[in-house]
C-alpha cells in the first residue's frame, strides 16, 4: 500500500468513527421523544380524550426535524469516511 492510501483509509476510518458518534446522540433524543409521544398518544386514547390536531405543529415536531437533520448530516459525513476508505484501497 502506498502512503497516499493509507492516509486515504486512515481518514476515512476516522472520519466514519466521528460520523457515528456524532449521529448517536440526536438519535437517542428523537428516539425518546418519539416513544413520550406514543406514549401520550396511548394514554389519550385509553382516557378517552381528543387526539391531537392533525394539522398543528407542536414543539416536539420542531424538535424531531431538528434531530433528523442532525442525523443526516453525521451519517453523511460517516459515509464521506466509507467513501474515503473504499478509495484508499483502489488507489496504489
Amino acid at each position: 500500500m502506498s502512503p497516499l492510501s493509507i492516509i486515504l483509509v486512515i481518514g476515512g476510518v476516522l472520519l466514519a468513527a466521528l460520523g457515528l458518534s456524532r449521529a448517536r446522540g440526536p438519535w437517542g433524543r428523537y428516539q425518546a421523544l418519539r416513544a413520550r409521544e406514543e406514549n401520550a398518544e396511548r394514554y389519550r386514547a385509553w382516557r378517552g380524550g381528543p387526539a391531537a390536531s392533525a394539522g398543528e405543529t407542536t414543539g416536539a415536531d420542531v424538535m424531531k426535524s431538528v434531530l433528523r437533520a442532525r442525523v443526516r448530516e453525521a451519517l453523511v459525513v460517516a459515509a464521506a469516511g466509507v467513501v474515503l476508505v473504499i478509495a484508499g484501497f483502489v488507489v496504489r
